[in-house]
């Protein structure tokens, strides 16, 4: 981990979204200099699904040495915002640094995703990013090491990172051209900066799209607030970048990543917006599923499709159908083209060919050799997805959840 140095003490850092996972990582690190944190969020009251309010996460600021400030605010509202920016300036004197952290997201395509959806993403990415920002900027010209953070991806226009959540890229990218724009804007005054995970990050919110064991292909959120804290102790001149984590903790001379990692040596999700080298991206994909186990070749001369369902009834229980609550639609083509469906919401589930009996809550579309290497565990979903050899319609949710089931697959081949 990377050690405090007491750089922050008495600086006053204004985070949004810091009441549970990065926000409040971020806000927990620069509390251990002896820093003041404005928490603004919109949780005052304990969430049925997600733990931690602005109380709590304010007492374990001043726990571990920070002081701190609960605001409740959303940041689609003006006067939410600048009533909490004037309480954090007659509290600790003014605002050194502004984390925007507060984020929406919702996996979908253009002609799935509700306008009220996108309003959403829209109003708390890039609209909340850019008015927290306005109302911050005046205070931060006054400090002598003023910084701007967005948690936000390097902008790339590779369409892969369109195609499947045109919405959602979108309103992240207009936080990355909020710092690319302010960057330039107040050089020399401000630092401006975006930080993003090289791999999927676990937070409560994570534990809940994903399921339990999504944890053990995240890292922890300490890696992101090492992060961010190495570039808050950077002069403002380190402005207009778009950091990974794990390049700047490497700069740090920390090497061994496996501290960060939730279950270490364990593979890692790689997080969305980065692909360095497309290209290669792209053949480990063709890779993964031109080198099928010994198992998967078995099963794709038995008659692939068929073979399959017939190890995925084989792992239906009870257990699966109370951890999932789903009902999956596969349109599949290509070779063997068809319908199939896996039911893990009604009674001990089922799974077969055809429309299932009830309204699917997840349509999956792919090529049926991509189908059966998926469950055979040698194309990863999550690639399959982003490449677009997987489309998904339906519950993103549930769609995660899947990925339990492939899981139990890999363990029967």
């Amino acid at each position: 981990m990377l050690a405090n140095t007491g750089k922050l003490a008495g600086c006053t850092l204004f985070i949004t979204g810091a009441s549970r996972g990065i926000g409040k990582a971020i806000a927990l690190k620069a509390a251990k200099d002896g820093a003041n944190v404005v928490i603004a969020a919109k949780t005052a009251q304990a969430h049925p699904k997600l733990p931690g309010t602005i109380y709590t996460a304010a007492e374990e600021i001043e726990a571990a040495g920070g002081r701190a400030l609960p605001c409740v605010v959303d940041v689609r509202d003006e006067k939410q915002i600048s009533d909490a920016v004037e309480q954090a300036v007659q509290k600790f004197g003014g605002i050194d640094i502004l984390v925007n952290n507060a984020s929406a997201i919702n996996l979908t395509g253009t002609l799935q995703t509700p306008m009220k959806k996108v309003d959403l993403m829209l109003g708390i990415n890039l609209r909340g990013t850019y008015l927290t920002s306005k109302l911050c900027i005046p205070h931060l010209l006054k400090s002598k090491n003023a910084h701007i953070l967005n948690l936000s991806p390097p902008l790339n226009l590779n369409p892969v990172w369109f195609k499947n959540h045109t919405a959602y890229t979108m309103a992240k990218y207009g936080m990355s051209m909020c710092v690319l724009g302010m960057a330039e804007e107040f050089q020399g005054s401000i630092a401006v900066n975006a930080l993003w995970p090289k791999t999927a990050i676990q937070t409560a919110a994570m534990d809940m799209l994903g399921g339990a064991d999504v944890a053990n292909q995240c890292r922890k959120v300490e890696i992101m607030a090492d992060a961010a804290y190495s570039i808050f102790s950077k002069p403002t001149s380190y402005t207009g970048n778009f950091a990974i984590d794990e390049d700047i903790l490497k700069k740090e001379g920390i090497v061994d990543l496996d501290i960060y990692a939730v279950a270490p040596g364990h593979p890692l999700l790689p997080d969305f917006f980065l692909d360095e080298d497309p290209e290669l991206i792209m053949q480990n994909i063709e890779d993964e599923g031109a080198s099928p186990s010994k198992a998967s070749t078995e099963t794709a001369a038995n008659g692939p499709i068929a073979e399959t369902f017939k190890i995925i009834k084989g792992i239906l229980s009870p257990d699966v159908v109370k951890t999932t609550q789903g009902v999956y639609k596969f349109d599949l083509s290509g070779e063997h083209a068809g319908v199939w469906y896996i039911d893990l919401k009604n009674d001990a589930g089922s799974a077969g060919s055809g429309e299932p009996s009830v309204q699917a809550d997840v349509v999956m579309s792919m090529d049926s050799s991509d189908f059966v290497k998926m469950f055979a565990g040698n194309l990863k979903p999550t690639m399959a997805f982003m490449s677009g050899k997987l489309k998904i319609k339906g519950d993103m949710t549930l769609a995660i959840k899947m990925e339990k089931m492939m899981s139990l697959m890999k363990a029967k081949l």
